[in-house]
């Protein structure tokens, strides 16, 4: 299905299907749960300021130094200005297209893409920016301007790479980001990694038994606040502004609990569709271990029946927040004496 591994197989002189080292390679690193890496687009600047603004961002406001296309480190409080400025954004054509009113859909063309490269806690930051170079030098240099910056403040470290959408020579060509190319970008960053010595991994979630998507970055940021903010005490807490909560998990849990009162259906809706891709990896899995065993890799096909023994069963994220909906219930906590369903009033 997604690995990939059946249908890339080599047919030898009798119609056999065979692995070659590659594929028997990417199997091990599955199986074995090696690190994944991570590829992702977090937006992008549609206009001068918004590209500024996020060169500022990833530079912590002249804190952190921006390494540039031409090998350039530029740091301090006018550094993004002077490389927005550089890339001649001005001269795009789609920089004086109109913004759009409040409230409408923004669809002018981005002058720039957000991109993310990221490893799992303990990786050494300096690797994971040494396989970006090599990375963004592979795929944008002589193309597309770019600069990129280390982020270290969090327990995966990760670098922001922002990168001019219209090419360099030829004004009618852009970058477009589909879904086929995040999946080649983490295969090939993957292998960077691996360079540098560090073991990494790219294979897409539903392969490894995981079901649910990772949370949006505007998501993510706000729930990573909130834990932060309840972790602090009463006297911190009161020094302090309650952070924004987001409005989109506020609506799933309002709706999961009103599912829970109602004894409503709604919690596992989509979750056929959920098994029926479960079904389709378990199947791809139970070829690959038949095929393995005919080359007589037999450990490595025990090892993919534990594998899919250890998947977790699937849900919907109706039933997962539920479930973590009566974990909290029934965890006592100062401020609640007894567990209880919250109704109208009290939201």
């Amino acid at each position: 299905m997604a690995l990939d591994v059946v249908s890339h197989g080599r047919r030898g002189p009798g119609g056999v299907l065979r692995f070659g080292p590659e594929q028997i390679q990417q199997i091990k690193r599955t199986v074995s749960h090696t690190p994944e890496v991570m590829v992702k687009v977090s937006g992008g600047g549609r206009d001068f300021g918004g590209v500024r603004a996020h060169l500022k961002y990833i530079g912590r406001h002249g804190k952190l130094p921006l390494e540039t296309d031409e090998g350039l480190m530029v740091q301090g409080k006018n550094a993004a200005l002077e490389i927005a400025q550089d890339w001649h954004l001005d001269q795009c054509r789609s920089q004086y297209r109109s913004k759009p009113a409040d409230g409408e859909k923004d669809t002018r063309p981005k002058l720039a893409h957000n991109i993310v490269l990221s490893m799992p806690a303990g990786t050494p930051p300096e690797k994971v920016l040494a396989a970006a170079r090599i990375f963004a030098r592979e795929n944008f240099g002589l193309q597309h301007r770019y600069a990129m910056a280390l982020h270290t403040d969090q327990a995966h470290p990760h670098v922001h790479l922002v990168v001019k959408c219209e090419h360099e020579f030829e004004p009618g060509k852009r970058l477009y980001i589909r879904k086929a190319t995040l999946r080649q970008w983490r295969e090939q960053f993957a292998a960077l990694m691996r360079e540098q010595g560090v073991a990494a991994n790219a294979t897409p979630r539903q392969i490894r038994g995981q079901v649910h998507r990772p949370q949006r970055d505007p998501i993510h940021h706000r729930l990573r606040a909130m834990r932060a903010f309840g972790q602090l005490d009463a006297m911190a807490r009161s020094q302090r502004a309650t952070p924004k909560p987001s409005t989109f998990m506020r609506d799933k849990v309002m709706t999961m609990v009103s599912a829970l009162k109602s004894g409503a259906g709604v919690l596992a809706q989509g979750k056929d569709t959920l098994q029926g891709t479960r079904d389709a990896v378990r199947d791809d899995w139970q070829a690959t271990a038949q095929t393995l065993r005919r080359q007589g890799w037999g450990d490595l096909a025990a090892q993919i029946d534990r594998f899919m023994a250890q998947m977790p069963p699937v849900q919907t994220d109706g039933e997962r927040l539920a479930e973590q909906w009566r974990v909290w219930q029934r965890t006592p906590t100062p401020e609640r004496s007894r567990p209880r369903v919250p109704d109208e009033r009290s939201r």
